[in-house]
């Protein structure tokens, strides 16, 4: 039976088993003090179907048993050899190869022209807020990423965020300057149509 690439976070448990053998909720916590749940979908729930998933495929196997005190045991999990390679493949695949993603956004701005030009620049300018304060709210973790003494690559992915919030405010801010002055191709038409 061959692993199918379509869960980031079976990607996220293999990178973590790859640095250390982990139980499902030290896997959970180690997400979330690095901030991957920003990137990648965390549950519980999820989780342990990834992890048993995983483990039907020969990727990661139980390696040990731990209990503490009055908790339930817990199994902790090791990547083999096997999952090492699938997570190199994968990231090289993830990496090198440009998929096509289907963001709601463009969807929803591919069909601007169907809202009166007064509503699309009001959307727009409402979407660049919301932009700008998620750029200043990620320079905010960036900076105690940093100041935690974390490698740049450990916090990488955020980086790019960074970069492509920048690029998403730079353009609605030119898509909201050319409707509201009207220099946006099309723009004629467009505001005679809804008159």
């Amino acid at each position: 039976m061959t692993f199918k690439r379509t869960n980031p976070l079976a990607l996220a448990v293999l990178a973590l088993l790859a640095e250390r053998p982990m139980h499902p909720y030290e896997m959970a916590r180690t997400m979330r003090e690095r901030h991957q749940e920003e990137v990648i979908k965390l549950n519980y729930g999820s989780l342990y179907t990834v992890v048993e998933s995983l483990r039907r495929h020969e990727l990661i196997t139980a390696s040990a048993t731990q209990k503490a005190g009055n908790r339930p045991e817990r199994t902790v999990y090791a990547v083999t050899d096997a999952g090492t390679a699938e997570l190199h493949d994968w990231l090289r695949e993830l990496i090198a190869v440009p998929a096509r993603e289907y963001p709601r956004f463009e969807a929803g701005i591919s069909l601007v022209g169907l809202l009166p030009p007064a509503d699309a620049l009001q959307v727009v300018r409402r979407r660049e807020a919301a932009v700008g304060e998620q750029l200043t709210a990620l320079a905010v973790l960036l900076e105690k990423l940093a100041g935690m003494g974390l490698p740049q690559l450990a916090w990488i992915e955020l980086d790019y965020r960074m970069a492509m919030l920048r690029a998403e405010r730079a353009w609605l801010s030119w898509f909201a300057t050319a409707t509201g002055e009207g220099t946006v191709g099309g723009y004629p038409d467009w505001e005679d149509r809804h008159r």
